[in-house]
């Protein structure tokens, strides 16, 4: 009698399941006269399944205090609950207890493992859980696949859908649209898909997994082609998606965001808005993601002033729509702007979040607004990140940039734990302070630590080690390049050619040089400048012929390299030559330090008359640097009335700088020219100009 009353009670309380009537379940659960494993597996499972996960560990915790024993189902539908409240502590508990009861190897509670270290951000414990299942299936290897995607181990997820072939186990949409987000991320190029092992581009795997698709029957899933064009257009294959669009039987407004957003993120603004009015013509409605999308395309394009517009068109702009424009400004250098906006947002009680305050730090560091920054410090305690990395890293960066040494300090080693984002905000702030000693005492310190440098940590080190003049620190810090495998970064390379240039090396420069596997204009710039800058001009323009030659295009700094070298070897002919082929070779617009480089280079060999002419012709007339040149070249030869036009245009743009006035007196009295001489000092004295310290009047 008591095995049917209790049947009774079981269905009634799984047609209130059922029906979602989860209330009346709960009560009829608890007026239910006993209760066995069914019982307690319905109730749980129901209030996991339907989004009351709290509800679900609160009943788990009364089936324990009652001594029932959980089944598979029991802790397959907690550790799920656990999953989506992220309560990864209450999770280890439960997977103690499927432990316990010899339970952690059943298909269903490892599946809810995975999906709980996945969702809790511990690929290392879903990992372990997985290779602890006698038979893993297609959700196993599928939650798997994208919890690697998740963080990032792009590499695991590729080769674990490669496990999922090798086995036999069905391939679904699900594990599809996941293999094919790591595409979109660049994994897969080391695991020898179709017996390549080359290193071949991420969308060579993405096109394979499209075959695939289409072998297995997926390409009418709308799903996956989603996931197919999102894909492409990640990995800047726009001409594919396109094709791939073109053939679509269906699309839905996802198919468009994804067009739109590719050519956002390939900075073809114009293209992105012809597909937002193609949408709009067959009838599809933009959503809020197509107008973030679009206002991501404007900002990515440089076109703020647009991205702009479509951002005030929202009546509510989302979290993404806020650091999408705030971040366009930033990168345009548009920081005031930025901070306006911030101030607007707060103005809205628009919650900022952790990409938000780092943009906003990033903007008060470029134009050195302290007060600011210690508003947004302050914000980021009042939203609780004060342990965040990100943000710390960000702070850090910001309190050097203004000076703040101590209060960088301060949050550094407040951390509990700093990772190399923050070491390298630290070592980089430090050196940008003229800190270097400090700068490689905390990287010498970073490596006691255990943590690993990156590129940019060595980058920044080698700099401080050139602002040192330490060349074995240098060749110290050149050698753990090499036993970290940084040797063939090209940053890195480049730093490592200027350190040894500018600390007199000029040779151990060029062996490293020659060493380099892959060398751009970046790397070759360094070497042309290290010789110009060592007084070997020959090799510095036989380099640069060199490069020329293969084929490699020549920037602006690549001129400033060769005319240096002209004008300290001086090989004059040579270096007008260079100078006139940057507009009629290379259409590129010479800049100030270029027509200083070739007055500099003119003055040193007394050629005045083209110097005069390129001084009338030049569009750089209102920089001083120019002038100072000039005013120099002047004085070595003798050349007073030139040197009277460069004094002139020094104090017409800075009428209360004594060095134009003394060193043309200078001149005139070095001639005998007495009554210019005091026609000068009446006139410095007239203008109430004072003679700085360290100039002498001859």
């Amino acid at each position: 009698m008591v095995e049917r009353n209790l049947y009774s009670w079981h269905s009634l309380l799984s047609a209130y399941c059922k029906e979602g009537q989860l209330d009346d379940a709960h009560k009829l659960f608890l007026k239910m006269p006993e209760r066995n494993s069914v019982s307690w597996n319905t109730i749980i499972s129901a209030f996991a399944r339907n989004g009351h996960e709290r509800k679900a560990l609160e009943v788990y915790s009364l089936m324990n205090s009652q001594g029932f024993s959980p089944t598979h189902i029991t802790l397959a539908s907690v550790l799920s609950a656990c999953g989506g409240l992220g309560e990864l502590e209450c999770g280890r508990v439960s997977h103690c207890a499927a432990v316990k009861y010899g339970l952690h190897k059943n298909v269903y509670v490892g599946n809810a493992l995975l999906s709980l270290y996945v969702k809790c951000g511990c690929p290392s414990d879903a990992l372990k859980a997985f290779r602890e299942l006698d038979e893993p299936n297609e959700v196993s290897l599928t939650a798997m696949i994208c919890g690697l995607v998740e963080t990032n181990r792009v590499e695991e997820a590729f080769e674990m859908f490669r496990l999922m072939q090798r086995s036999g186990i069905r391939i679904d949409s699900v594990s599809l649209s996941s293999v094919l987000r790591v595409c979109a991320k660049g994994g897969g190029s080391n695991f020898g898909w179709n017996g390549e092992t080359d290193g071949d581009l991420p969308n060579t795997q993405g096109k394979q997994v499209h075959g695939l698709t289409i072998k297995l029957g997926f390409d009418g899933d709308l799903h996956v082609c989603n996931s197919l064009l999102d894909m492409y257009a990640k990995n800047g294959d726009m001409e594919s998606a396109e094709v791939l669009f073109g053939n679509l039987s269906e699309t839905s407004t996802v198919s468009w965001n994804v067009m739109i957003s590719g050519f956002g993120q390939n900075r073809d603004k114009e293209r992105a808005m012809e597909y937002m009015k193609r949408m709009q013509g067959v009838g599809v409605e933009p959503d809020d993601v197509t107008y973030i999308n679009m206002l991501a395309a404007c900002v990515k394009s440089g076109d703020v002033e647009n991205g702009r517009l479509i951002f005030d068109s929202m009546t509510c702009p989302s979290l993404i729509s806020w650091n999408a424009i705030l971040s366009g400004y930033s990168h345009n250098e548009d920081h005031l702007e930025a901070l306006k906006l911030f101030r607007e947002m707060q103005f809205r009680n628009q919650q900022p979040d952790r990409t938000t305050l780092a943009v906003i730090l990033s903007s008060c560091s470029e134009i050195g607004v302290l007060e600011c920054g210690e508003q947004v410090h302050a914000t980021s305690l009042k939203y609780v990140f004060p342990g965040d990395v990100y943000i710390a890293s960000s702070l850090i960066g910001m309190y050097l940039k203004c000076g703040r040494v101590e209060a960088a300090l301060r949050i550094f080693n407040g951390l509990s734990q700093a990772d190399i984002v923050c070491w390298n905000s630290l070592i980089t702030g430090l050196s940008y302070n003229s800190l270097d000693k400090e700068a490689f005492a905390f990287f010498n310190k970073m490596l006691q630590m255990g943590m690993l440098p990156n590129e940019f940590s060595y980058a920044t080190t080698l700099s401080s080690c050139t602002k040192l003049s330490s060349l074995p620190q240098g060749r110290q810090v050149h050698g753990l390049i090499i036993k970290g495998g940084y040797d063939n970064d090209v940053v890195v390379g480049s730093t490592l050619i200027d350190m040894y240039s500018k600390c007199g090396d000029v040779d151990g420069a060029r062996v490293h040089f020659d060493m380099m596997p892959y060398k751009n204009t970046i790397t070759c710039n360094e070497m042309i400048h290290g010789y110009a800058q060592n007084g070997r001009g020959d090799e510095a323009i036989f380099l640069y012929e060199d490069m020329i030659c293969s084929g490699e295009k020549p920037d602006t700094v690549t001129f400033i390299a060769a005319l240096t070298a002209c004008s300290h070897s001086g090989l004059v002919d040579l270096g007008l030559k260079i100078f006139n082929s940057m507009q009629l070779q290379y259409g590129l617009e010479p800049l100030v330090d270029h027509y200083t480089c070739i007055i500099d280079c003119l003055g040193r060999a007394a050629r005045f008359s083209e110097i005069e002419e390129l001084v009338d012709k030049m569009p750089c007339k209102d920089d001083s640097i120019v002038w100072e040149v000039l005013l120099s070249s002047c004085r070595l030869h003798g050349n007073v009335t030139l040197a009277r036009r460069a004094a002139e245009e020094l104090i017409r743009l800075n009428p209360q700088n004594s060095a134009p006035y003394v060193l043309l007196a200078n001149m005139y009295t070095s001639l005998g020219r007495w009554g210019d001489t005091e026609e000068i000092r009446a006139a410095m004295s007239e203008r109430q100009v004072t003679k700085e310290p360290g100039f002498s009047w001859g």
